[in-house]
């Protein structure tokens, strides 16, 4: 039985999915392993970057940032 292929997001679909700005999700993503970055480098000009996000890396880094926060704060109610 052959496996489907994961999902791929562009940063647009991602950052209009979570409300966020597109140059946060590049911001949050751009080091982040398992991420496909294309780039084109080009003679006294920016580097052209295009990342695709897989499904799985979009998950596991939100994931992270909303338990960022759990245990950090909390009082513990004696």
């Amino acid at each position: 039985m052959l496996e489907q292929p994961e999902r791929h997001f562009t940063v647009e679909q991602i950052a209009s999915l979570r409300n966020l700005s597109a140059d946060t999700i590049r911001r949050l993503f751009s080091n982040e392993p398992g991420v496909i970055v294309i780039s084109k480098p080009r003679a006294r000009k920016r580097v052209y970057r295009v990342l695709r996000i897989p499904e799985s890396v979009e998950r596991r880094v939100f994931a992270r940032l909303t338990n960022s926060g759990s245990g950090c704060g909390e009082r513990s109610s004696r």
